[in-house]
């Protein structure tokens, strides 16, 4: 199995891709309208909408004919994920939670089936909706496959002037079976915990003072009853006299000035603090961290790297299939698992390629399963969903798109950005996709959007072929010179066909595209990073 991002609908995903038990780690980060209030999103709704996809960073569930048909077939298939359905509707009704959870359950019951018997799921939620997320969980993977419910601060502090204020991300994990794979982490010690306790120092280093004897609690053990050096504890010691003499002859047994021995345990030897269920140390993503891309739902890179070392080992398969900006198959790769990524947007699928090829180098690779290859592709996306085809073309010119919601876009669907001469002096290049028939009229529209914007070059984007009055208006906009003296034409038209072939913008590229921000490199990416397979090589 080789590294793969697949563009689309997780749950088709899943049904159509994955094979039965062939995961070892799943997380999920599920999108949901946490800004929304409480009441909107037990709010009826009525009257029947048309089905629509998940637009990036616009996570609103919505009940219609779709979550309708995914209620329907889960309560179909009987078990206790139906039992348990059923009872959400009756206590929900039509509304915006019931949706949530509608199409949410089909998912997680594809996820039970792709993880292996030792494997593990987290699932990363809102409080506002885990527990009901927990109530479904316990239906579709057993109530006696909860391991722990893991609380995450992901902020120190929260206006909420009528309320507790809210700091914390819940964190579901459960297993597939009774023995999950688990390796032991730990996290550096408190300083206060060092401070308090290891406050004696030797030769030998920084150590504190452990009971070598045992405690009334403990009990007596005969064969641990013995004098040493005219000392013989009530209850025995802790361990046996050779191994006594040993730690006494290392320099480790201290005396008190009562004459009660003591075990010097030494901070170097230590192994920190054992991860625990409530999450303090890991921060979120500061607004001018290296780490942050933009991305609103970003997740930082450790809390990812925790959860993959605590229930996965090196080759491994680690999938994410709200996937977003890539952190979690970031963290696999950096961590030398396999990984499987999806996403329903084609924003985030170019997001993470470029974040991926930022980080470890364009000699990574990995398949992209999806994206349109061909022009009978692009025609079917385009026909199928011209949002996701304006943003997927965008992506194969290193663009971002200017909208992420439906809305007036002023002539632009995307922007990229490059320097020339300066990295405080950006300059712009916007850009017109059109999937259907295309004239001069647009040429002459872009033109005036190219000087209203102060825009160094602007790019019109089309399925169609240009027309030679097409190319005249376009030739008249003149040429971008260059601090290097190249020249670059201020309107250029391009068709998919030749994006497709390799063919892109013509812009001053000595300094970069600047229009994503750039992941860090990752130094300590090993050399045989790029691939991991199977023992027979697939």
């Amino acid at each position: 199995m080789t590294n793969t991002l697949y563009y689309g609908d997780n749950l088709d995903v899943l049904t159509r891709h994955i094979k039965d038990e062939t995961v070892d780690l799943i997380y999920l980060d599920p999108p949901f309208n946490s800004n929304a209030t409480y009441n909107v999103l037990f709010k009826e709704e009525t009257g029947v909408q048309a089905a629509a996809q998940i637009l990036a960073f616009d996570d609103t569930w919505h009940w219609d004919q779709t979550a309708a048909s995914a209620y329907k077939d889960v309560v179909e298939a009987g078990g206790q994920a139906s039992r348990a359905m059923q009872a959400f509707h009756t206590l929900l009704g039509n509304n915006t939670m019931m949706a949530y959870l509608a199409m949410m359950a089909p998912r997680l019951i594809e996820m039970r089936r792709v993880l292996k018997p030792t494997g593990s799921i987290y699932l990363h939620c809102d409080p506002t909706a885990s527990h009901y997320l927990k109530l479904l969980m316990d239906g579709i993977f057993g109530p006696e496959f909860y391991r722990n419910e893991i609380l995450w601060k992901r902020t120190s502090s929260h206006n909420d002037s009528k309320k507790w204020a809210s700091i914390h991300d819940t964190i579901l994990y459960y297993s597939r079976n009774n023995n999950p794979t688990w390796n032991s982490v730990f996290t550096e010690h408190d300083p206060k915990y060092v401070a308090d306790f290891y406050r004696y120092e030797d030769e030998q280093g920084v150590y504190r003072l452990d009971h070598i004897i045992r405690s009334s609690s403990m009990g007596p053990r005969p064969n641990l009853a013995y004098e040493y050096k005219g000392y013989t504890p009530q209850w025995g010691w802790r361990v046996n006299r050779e191994k006594l003499e040993a730690l006494d002859k290392d320099n480790r047994i201290q005396w008190s000035k009562t004459g009660r021995p003591y075990l010097k345990r030494y901070l170097e030897e230590q192994q920190g603090t054992p991860i625990n269920s409530m999450i303090t140390d890991i921060p979120p993503i500061g607004a001018r961290a290296a780490e942050r891309l933009g991305y609103p739902t970003q997740k930082p890179l450790a809390l990812l790297e925790r959860i993959i070392k605590a229930s996965s080992n090196e080759g491994d398969v680690v999938l994410d299939p709200f996937c977003g900006c890539g952190t979690a198959v970031v963290a696999a790769q950096r961590l030398n698992r396999r990984w499987i990524g999806i996403d329903i947007t084609h924003l985030a699928i170019t997001l993470m390629k470029h974040r991926l090829w930022d980080t470890f180098g364009k000699e990574l690779k990995f398949d992209i399963i999806g994206e349109p290859v061909s022009m009978e592709d692009a025609q079917r996306l385009a026909a199928d969903d011209p949002y996701q085809f304006q943003w997927w073309a965008l992506g194969l010119v290193g663009a971002r798109p200017i909208e992420t919601k439906k809305g007036a876009d002023k002539g632009i669907d995307g922007r990229l950005c490059f320097h020339d001469n300066s990295f405080e002096n950006t300059k712009n290049i916007v850009i017109s996709v059109k999937a259907g028939h295309t004239g001069a009229a647009h040429v002459r529209d872009l033109r005036g959007v190219l000087e209203r914007e102060k825009a160094e070059i602007a790019v019109l984007i089309s399925m169609q072929q240009p027309t030679k009055p097409m190319r005249a208006d376009a030739a008249e906009a003149g040429f971008y010179d260059s601090p290097w003296g190249t020249r670059h034409p201020r309107l250029q038209l391009l068709t998919i066909e030749e994006l497709l072939s390799g063919k892109g913008i013509d812009y001053p590229y000595r300094q970069g595209n600047v229009t994503f921000k750039r992941a860090t490199k990752d130094e300590k990416l090993k050399e045989d990073s790029g691939m991991l397979l199977d023992d027979d090589g697939e």
